[in-house]
């Protein structure tokens, strides 16, 4: 392990209100679709009524989870990108994108980014990684694009001269327009070097637009921003990159692994889009 926490970490941070543990969490609420223990009844209670308006919601975080390992062993394996920077870490589940990203190559480095006092809680899981390589977690916030880079380039453990993967999964749809999320993307991937990666998941309502209606007055009523965008509106954040073969797909779509198929759902209860494009 090579790595601490940068940028005003807090270990001791536990007070319920900086841990929101008196109202419905989206990171800890993502963690209960996901099957783990870090979350709350008043989690769990919110997760269950998103459940009962979107009942796949569940098969939606495992496939942008299995998307996030696709991608990330695609870009280690067959395009040697060796450091990654992941916005919008979340609470840990194994296997972590270093622990993917490792197993193709130990020396390759990552930094997490995320501003959540409840992430900085479980930050050594994210730097539990080879010793060859390494692992590090800044705290910022993804609305100042600005701010994000400054704390990942001063770990020092990235080299600017070279491909960079960035990670943005699950993130976009807790960025309203009013926070302008296309700018913010633009800005971040403006300082990568060329070669770089952007990859991307974005939950849509394109399928079910009543039943994501409802799910988004969840989160909003818990006090989380929230707005799913349309398979164009998703498009429009890998402006002026390429695409990667197959494009920007329903999640489950994107290199399923050979033999599996894209998976037992329907592109309506994935209802998450995910794309990787390069900057050329």
């Amino acid at each position: 392990m090579d790595g601490q926490p940068d940028e005003g970490f807090n270990g001791g941070a536990n007070s319920e209100r900086e841990l929101e543990q008196d109202r419905p969490h989206s990171a800890r609420m993502y963690d209960y679709y996901l099957g783990g223990k870090t979350n709350y009844l008043v989690d769990r209670e919110a997760a269950q009524e998103v459940i009962s308006l979107f009942p796949s919601i569940p098969a939606a975080a495992r496939a942008n989870r299995s998307f996030m390992h696709r991608a990330v062993h695609y870009l280690a394996s067959e395009r040697d990108v060796r450091q990654f920077i992941d916005i919008g870490t979340g609470i840990p589940t194994t296997p972590n994108l270093h622990e993917v990203a490792q197993r193709v190559d130990p020396g390759c480095r990552v930094v997490y980014v995320d501003n959540d006092p409840l992430v900085l809680m479980y930050a050594d899981e994210l730097l539990d990684g080879t010793p060859e390589g390494k692992t590090h977690y800044v705290e910022a916030d993804a609305n100042s694009p600005e701010k994000v880079l400054r704390a990942v380039r001063a770990t020092e453990s990235l080299n600017w001269e070279e491909p960079i993967g960035l990670s943005l999964h699950a993130l976009l749809h807790f960025v309203p327009d009013a926070a302008d999320p296309y700018g913010v993307v633009g800005a971040l991937v403006a300082e990568l070097p060329q070669g770089s990666y952007l990859s991307l998941t974005h939950c849509t309502g394109d399928f079910d637009p009543e039943s994501w209606a409802a799910v988004i007055d969840v989160y909003i009523s818990s006090g989380t921003p929230t707005q799913v965008r349309s398979k164009d509106e998703v498009q429009q954040f890998f402006q002026n990159l390429e695409m990667v073969d197959p494009g920007l797909v329903v999640a489950h779509r994107w290199r399923p692994e050979t033999g599996s198929g894209p998976s037992l759902h329907s592109d309506a209860a994935v209802s998450l889009y995910g794309g990787v494009a390069s900057k050329t």
